[in-house]
């Protein structure tokens, strides 16, 4: 009899670890399984499909594309922008072809030029300075006296932009105009 309760304690303490690694498996399976069933939800739940990021991708690509078209917009508005550039002061004292009487042609010319143009035109108008003056001097002087009434300007004002053009190396001047003209009979 002896025997027994030592077969008993050690039955019963075999139970117990019996039961206390099933209790501990029992409680990791359930604690992993919970997890699982958790992180399955958050995805089924909160993750968006794939309709739904490509949508979102969509508006992102179609919202930045737009962005920079507003930008590139901007900045050819601003580099197409008109400034108007100087091309000097005339006085010239001229006789028509078919009189005898003497006539002066008082203007201040100006043009009219890109803003992205403006440092070209300042470059090769300086460098031409002199030959751009005396052709349109000589417009001036070769031009009509009905040419050269206030209301008649268009087409001295074509002439000169011709030449003017024609002088530069590329077309640089989109128009020409007056500041101040005055045809005075001597």
């Amino acid at each position: 009899m002896a025997d027994q309760p030592e077969n008993v304690d050690n039955q019963a303490e075999g139970e117990a670890e019996g039961k206390s690694k099933l209790g501990g498996k029992g409680i990791m399976i359930g604690f992993v399984s919970v997890v699982v069933l958790v992180e399955t939800a958050l995805f089924f739940f909160l993750v968006p499909s794939a309709e739904e990021v490509s949508a979102l991708a969509e508006a992102r690509l179609i919202q930045s594309v737009q962005a920079d078209q507003k930008q590139t917009e901007q900045e050819n508005l601003e580099e197409n922008s008109v400034e108007e550039f100087e091309l000097g002061r005339f006085g010239e004292t001229f006789s028509p072809l078919d009189t005898e009487d003497r006539y002066r042609v008082e203007l201040t010319l100006f043009g009219l030029v890109k803003k992205k143009d403006q440092e070209k035109m300042t470059a090769e108008f300086d460098a031409k300075d002199g030959r751009i003056r005396h052709a349109v001097r000589m417009k001036i002087r070769m031009s009509d006296l009905s040419e050269l009434d206030e209301n008649q300007l268009g087409l001295l004002q074509r002439r000169i932009l011709t030449t003017c053009n024609h002088l530069l190396e590329d077309d640089l001047l989109l128009s020409v105009g007056f500041y101040d003209y005055q045809l005075i009979k001597e």
